[in-house]
């Protein structure tokens, strides 16, 4: 029998793009229904976990001066749902190293959730039914159970429905202005569209490899832009780029699709300007 595992060292934690957010209409509880797939791409937070045996969750942040993070985060919540559902009176150190940028529509949250939870499991030697993990994952967050998929996905319903999806290889380029943008301002908005007309996997996946990357919209952009003028100025700066860009999720982020290498112009100080690839699956794919 081998020796349990005293600590996990370099969890990868993956970002994601929305290619398109489509929202269909609003359920009786307030919750909007939602098209979309999501991408994982390799711009990543890394955590480390070291067991603790007094049952304690502690987390502490590797060098992210200019993002405080608050003590009661996605991956703490995670870590205590875990143990509650696993009846475990085991604990852990949790050191996040955040490079995926707050309030940007890419899931960076969510993802360490998503991480913190595979892990965990492995640490503590519990395996969870992958019903009751995903139910966990749910209550911390819709996206969460997508991070947890190991894929991208054509993502439906609240963000609950998952189907698994192949994308092309692709490089993209991704934009982040020093401005954040709470999500539920966005949604609460009343001019927000919520009445785009349904769109199919078959329809998505008829587009040819490079198409793919134009498909659909993001209902959320038009106030978003209103909300955060940084979102249209970097929106602008990829146009002078020759680049189309559209916003991701419901974060000031945006992106664009690079069918080519090519050079970029100096963006705005304080902007964070990165070139990514997509994935061809979540690193913790398997665990």
């Amino acid at each position: 029998m081998s020796a349990p595992l005293k600590a996990i060292y370099e969890v990868a934690a993956p970002a994601k793009l929305n290619l398109f957010l489509h929202i269909n209409g609003r359920r009786a509880d307030g919750y909007h229904l939602l098209q979309s797939v999501f991408m994982l791409i390799d711009w990543c937070d890394t955590l480390h976990f070291e067991l603790r045996s007094d049952g304690r969750i502690q987390r502490s942040d590797i060098g992210t001066p200019d993002q405080v993070l608050p003590a009661e985060d996605l991956a703490v919540r995670a870590a205590r749902a875990l143990q509650r559902a696993s009846g475990t009176t085991l604990g852990a150190d949790i050191w996040l190293e955040k490079r995926i940028p707050s309030q940007a529509g890419m899931g960076g949250g969510s993802s360490d959730a998503a991480s913190c939870l595979l892990a965990l499991q492995r640490l503590w030697a519990v395996q969870l039914p992958p019903g009751k993990l995903q139910e966990i994952a749910l209550g911390l967050g819709a996206d969460v159970p997508f991070f947890l998929g190991g894929s991208h996905a054509w993502v439906e319903g609240i963000g609950e429905q998952l189907t698994p999806l192949a994308l092309p290889a692709a490089r993209f380029v991704v934009v982040k202005p020093p401005a954040g943008l709470p999500t539920d301002a966005i949604f609460r908005a009343p001019e927000l569209k919520r009445d785009t007309e349904t769109a199919t996997i078959q329809g998505f996946a008829a587009n040819s490899s490079g198409r793919i990357y134009g498909f659909g919209h993001n209902d959320l952009q038009p106030v978003a832009q209103t909300l955060c003028p940084q979102v249209g100025q970097s929106l602008d700066w990829l146009s002078m780029q020759g680049l189309e860009g559209r916003m991701t999720g419901s974060g000031s982020a945006v992106f664009a699709h690079l069918p080519h290498e090519m050079e970029l112009a100096a963006a705005p100080g304080g902007w964070q300007v990165r070139k990514c690839g997509n994935l061809e699956a979540h690193p913790l794919a398997g665990w």
